[in-house]
């Protein structure tokens, strides 16, 4: 262009100059031209029309017209539109924020993997396929339009992973601008807490969705190759998964144990002793327990040994040789984590999992109050941390000293450590989001449920942040021997033990006690007071009181006892130990019987031919080690791919060996004694989508099916049909008659064959201990009622003396 003269007007000097630096350029809607500036002036001149230098040029995009008005009807964006993922939670947020800002909820996820396929394209680095599903394209429709309207753009949802990816989900399908969408991240939903996250925004974290991508692609990888395989050989609608399958082989191998158990014979002798004096028997008696023979651990294994030491302490004296006295102090639990808040509504208040994080979700998401209007009740419940901030620890030490006293504070704040493998420290624990709203204050806005909860969530909170209790310990060990007693530097033949042990600061058992195992041993001493006794003091034999036992097997696994070991092996999240429960039984692969896990005749299969074929896949370590590559991902130190790969490769292999050697198994179906009422075949229990349900044998000639109904054979109190236990949709268990729709009576309470001693009613179980009449309404308690099932003494040896 340099060596071609141009000739152009400028407006300011107002005439016709060569131009300087003249370069070939197009207008927006393509018409050629060249452009430059006065060499004496330096304005820019322009002059129309095509030279040979526009050859060299590539000429911009014909914008059509239909286009063109496009961008001219663009509305100019203004508003803030925020998106959580439900309507209770948009319904609270939208209160603190105020006008200005629109609050939408996604209803869950937008955008998953295919369900059709696999949907995960191995050859390309695992590239998944993700799809909107045709009952969210609505929810995505309505949000892409707000989005397109809206100046900023504000992503509120979960702070945990799965939240994370939700976001991402949300920008990928709405296609929102980057640019706008900014992420904001709150542990509970205050007005501070919405606050301080609106004012702090930040982009969605790619290293946090990555992580959650590659759960989820691991979890498909695994469901949609092994089920099918499972189908073919084992029975329609089993299935595996990652981590379930793990948890499967925990209660099956325990169920193993417990068969395989071999009780052992094992004795005890304990001894009832009285100081000697005037005093009444009750304020000098004390048990002891036998500890040594000969400075020995003592071991007892059968009848003969031990008829011949009580034969010997029999004829003993019995001196005083050792009193220890000491102090031993209590720290409180540690605030909830999902873990220990599910153990413990498991415990206390007879929840299941599932129950559990339904209830604290609704407490999350906010409760209408008055004089505070909707507001979050405690911080988020999916949390592997027992961090506490520190504004709640200043409120609930402001709270504890002004409602128990400033001895109630330990000088400094307590600090507890997370036992959770892979814990996210940045979490906050599970605490109410102010200590001054107490349990009692609140009750009327809340259900029973609701209320049961959150005060199990307070009471462990306030409790955590209180001093330590102290007890006055006492340890009295006896001697007895049948002869004269030892020199001072020699054994005495028998040493018998005794402890006891009285609170002397409550501490936070002012307020909270945390709830024993189901299957753990309480403190025997606790609680049992010892009289002064001294050195050398001479005591008296009351009673010998031999006992004989056998070793226990190892207890099968409640609900609470699994969460526990899962997250005690780092296998699961917070997020995902309730559905890993609720997949087990759903599959038919566990039942629960009393709060117990026992394995079903489909579980014991399925889990025996995946610990052949796929031993990794359930490998305690292996699940762990993968867990704990997904808490890299998330941290950045490492990547999604070669971790996918690292598990593929040989997991491929392993799927190709089983679909050639594993074998077909069959599964007889359970006959449920009933005839089918069409054709007159046996029925059998079959296992469904949604559960056990009952067909006809005859299948496919005969297609009779019809729900499985657990019977109680106690009789209706309406039409005298029979009582059975049913489910609602969400899995709780309520009572109703067989006759339904025709007859509608039903209770929450499970009824009791035994009638009411007053009048003949129908008795339901209202709690652990009593029972109601549902006719007169009395109550009455369970181990007394004609007929109950007494608990059996143990019975006693003929070894006994006084």
């Amino acid at each position: 262009m340099s060596e071609e003269t141009v000739m152009a007007y400028c407006v300011k000097c107002k005439e016709k100059r060569e131009m300087k630096q003249p370069e070939a350029v197009y207008t927006a809607n393509g018409t050629p031209g060249t452009s430059g500036v006065c060499p004496v002036c330096g304005t820019k001149m322009f002059k129309m029309g095509r030279t040979p230098a526009h050859e060299h040029v590539a000429p911009p995009e014909k914008v059509s017209r239909k286009d063109k008005k496009k961008v001219a009807k663009t509305p100019r964006r203004h508003g803030k539109l925020v998106i959580v993922e439900s309507p209770a939670k948009a319904r609270t947020v939208g209160k603190f924020l105020g006008s200005g800002y629109t609050v939408k909820a996604s209803v869950g996820h937008v955008r998953d993997l295919l369900r059709s396929q696999l949907a995960v394209d191995v050859e390309r680095d695992f590239a998944p396929k993700y799809r909107v599903p045709n009952e969210k394209r609505p929810v995505v429709k309505e949000l892409k339009n707000a989005a397109d309207k809206a100046s900023e753009i504000y992503l509120a949802t979960d702070p945990d992973r799965e939240g994370e990816a939700i976001a991402w989900h949300l920008m990928e399908a709405t296609e929102m601008d980057a640019a706008r969408a900014k992420r904001v991240v709150f542990h509970e939903i205050t007005k501070d807490a919405v606050a301080e996250a609106f004012a702090h925004p930040r982009q969605v974290d790619m290293k946090r969705v990555n992580a959650q991508q590659a759960r989820r692609i691991l979890d498909r990888l695994v469901g949609y190759q092994i089920s099918p395989l499972l189908w073919r050989k084992v029975r329609s609608r089993t299935s595996a998964g990652r981590v379930q399958s793990v948890a499967l082989r925990l209660v099956v191998e325990r169920e193993h144990e417990i068969d395989d158990f071999n009780p052992v014979e094992y004795w005890s002798i304990e001894a009832d002793l009285a100081q000697v004096s005037e005093s009444p028997l009750a304020e000098r008696q004390f048990r002891a327990k036998l500890a040594r023979v000969q400075g020995e651990k003592v071991e007892l294994n059968n009848e003969a040994e031990t008829g011949a030491i009580v034969a010997d302490l029999e004829k003993s004296s019995y001196t005083v040789i050792e009193v220890k006295k000491s102090e031993r102090r209590r720290r409180p639990a540690a605030p909830f984590t999902t873990s220990t808040l599910q153990q413990e509504a498991s415990r206390r208040l007879g929840f299941g999992a599932r129950k559990t994080m339904s209830i604290a979700q609704q407490l999350y998401e906010g409760i209408e109050l008055d004089g505070e209007g909707t507001i979050g009740l405690i911080t988020y419940m999916r949390t592997d941390s027992t961090n506490v901030s520190q504004q709640a620890q200043n409120e609930a030490r402001d709270f504890i000293g002004q409602r128990y006293g400033q001895e109630l504070l330990p000088e400094e704040p307590p600090v507890y450590k997370t036992k959770s493998k892979g814990a996210q420290e940045a979490h906050e624990a599970v605490r109410p989001t102010s200590v001054w709203r107490e349990p009692h204050r609140i009750k009327a806005f809340l259900s029973r449920d609701q209320e049961r909860l959150y005060t199990l969530i307070w009471q462990r909170f306030v409790s955590s942040q209180m001093a330590n209790a102290v007890y006055d310990t006492m340890t009295v060990g006896v001697g007895a021997t049948p002869s004269a007693p030892p020199a001072q530097d020699e054994e005495w033949p028998y040493r018998l033990q005794a402890s006891g042990s009285r609170v002397r600061f409550k501490g936070f058992l002012m307020v909270y006690e945390e709830t024993l195992d189901e299957d753990a041993t309480p403190d025997a001493s606790e609680g049992v007071l010892l009289p002064e006794l001294s050195e050398g003091e001479k005591v008296e034999l009351l009673k010998l009181l031999p006992e004989q036992h056998f070793t226990q097997p190892p207890p099968r696994y409640t609900e609470a006892t699994l969460v526990k070991t899962l997250e005690e092996y780092g296998i699961g999240r917070p997020s995902t130990y309730a559905p890993i429960i609720t997949t087990i039984q759903q599959r038919g692969y566990v039942e629960t019987v009393d709060k117990r896990l026992y394995p079903t005749e489909l579980g014991e299969v399925v889990n025996e031919l995946l610990v052949e074929y796929f031993p990794d896949i359930v490998n305690v370590e292996f699940t762990a080690q993968m867990e704990d590559d997904l808490d890299r991902i998330a941290s950045g130190e490492m990547e999604l791919t070669p971790v996918l790969h690292e598990f593929y490769d040989p997991f491929a292999k392993a799927v190709a060996y089983a679909e050639t050697h594993m074998p077909e198994v069959e599964i007889e179906d359970q006959p449920t004694g009933e005839l089918c009422e069409k054709c007159g075949h046996p029925m059998v229990l079959k296992f469904g989508r949604f559960g056990k349900f009952e067909a006809c044998s005859n299948f496919p000639e005969c297609r009779n099916a019809k729900p499985h109904l657990v019977k109680l054979g106690i009789a209706c109190p309406n039409d005298g049909g029979e009582l059975v236990e049913r489910r609602t949709k969400k899995g709780r268990v309520f009572y109703g008659c067989a006759n339904y729709p025709e007859c509608e009576w039903s209770s929450w309470k499970r009824p009791l064959p035994q009638p009411c001693p007053n009048c003949q009613g129908l008795l339901v179980q209202k709690n652990r201990n009593w029972a109601q009449c549902l006719n007169c309404e009395e109550q009455f308690e369970l181990n007394h009622l004609p007929g109950a099932v007494q608990e059996s003494p143990v019975p006693q040896p003929e070894l006994a003396v006084a």
